[in-house]
């Protein structure tokens, strides 16, 4: 399999502020991981800024324009409660959002079989006018736009396995039947959506909360039951994966045990599908995970994973 992996050192300039958990030496501690031997073979690329017309097929443009505008030129602004904009916060976001087009590009394009897109900020959690959870532009929800307005893919299928739930990713497609959103996360917890009984309007939803305490063998089954049919039935064209990696034992905003292998098994399982059904087109977006010993050590499991190791 060759794999890309899409960052920017711009997306380490982006701070909220001394002791926030979303902090930049987080892709300092993905970086490092991936600088391993066993990682020499990955194609590399610097994500570029984003399309303005990749972000307005899912934000409208006041609220693109809202954020441009109140990007600071010294100190920070707060957004909500945990979601703030320093100085580096605006071309980190625009960088974010132009890696997940980009490892479309190279994806849909066959250039690359999969990518990896190391950035930050985070994206799941932002809705279509709504900044919040860390996240400022939904990332994989411009990544299947782009992938569905750009080449004429039909059916993107977006799998997260973050600790917590997508909300801004299931509000944006919660009417639209050419996105399965799919997603394990631990509930009760931020942002208290995710029910199981939440499922769109052509029950394209698919939730599967799991407990505070769960492990591996939890999370498996929530992914063979309830996960990975309901993809392969979908059929996708393109799977996009929102690969947060908080569900880690180690990670202080989660309660879950999950471990490396866990995440390296999940995506070995949605390259299976994505091997019958679109092949092996996959995309995978950086989303949470801030205990930075067990980011690193996930993230190169998973990239391992999607390298065919």
């Amino acid at each position: 399999m060759t794999t890309l992996l899409v960052t920017h050192p711009a997306c380490s300039a982006h701070d909220m502020g001394e002791g926030h958990p979303e902090r930049p030496e987080r892709l300092r501690a993905v970086d490092q991981a991936l600088e391993d031997e066993a990682f020499q073979l990955l194609a590399r690329d610097a994500a570029p800024r984003v399309a303005v017309e990749a972000l307005t097929r899912v934000h409208p443009l006041h609220y693109v324009e809202t954020i441009q505008r109140a990007s600071p030129t010294q100190g920070t602004i707060q957004l909500d409660s945990d979601t703030a904009m320093s100085r580096g916060t605006l071309e980190a976001a625009l960088r974010s959002a132009g890696g997940a087009t980009f490892a479309v590009d190279e994806v849909v394009t066959r250039r690359v079989d999969n990518a990896f897109v190391a950035t930050r900020p985070p994206g799941h959690h932002a809705e279509m006018a709504t900044p919040m959870g860390f996240c400022f532009f939904n990332n994989a929800a411009v990544a299947a736009r782009h992938a569905q307005a750009v080449y004429g893919v039909e059916r993107v299928a977006i799998v997260d396995f973050d600790v917590h739930h997508g909300n801004g990713t299931q509000d944006i497609f919660w009417a639209d039947k050419s996105v399965l959103y799919a997603s394990t996360h631990q509930m009760p917890l931020y942002p208290g959506t995710g029910a199981r009984d939440e499922r769109g309007e052509h029950d394209q939803i698919v939730n599967a909360p799991l407990s505070a305490g769960d492990g591996g063998d939890i999370f498996r089954e929530a992914f063979e039951v309830a996960i990975l049919p309901r993809v392969e039935a979908f059929s996708p064209d393109l799977v996009i994966i929102s690969a947060g990696f908080d569900g880690h034992h180690r990670d202080p905003l989660g309660n879950l045990k999950l471990r490396e292998e866990d995440f390296a098994w999940a995506t070995r399982k949605l390259m299976e599908i994505a091997g019958r059904r679109c092949g092996h087109r996959v995309v995978s977006l950086l989303e949470g995970g801030y205990d930075l010993d067990s980011l690193g050590r996930s993230v190169a499991a998973h990239v391992a994973a999607l390298m065919g190791a």
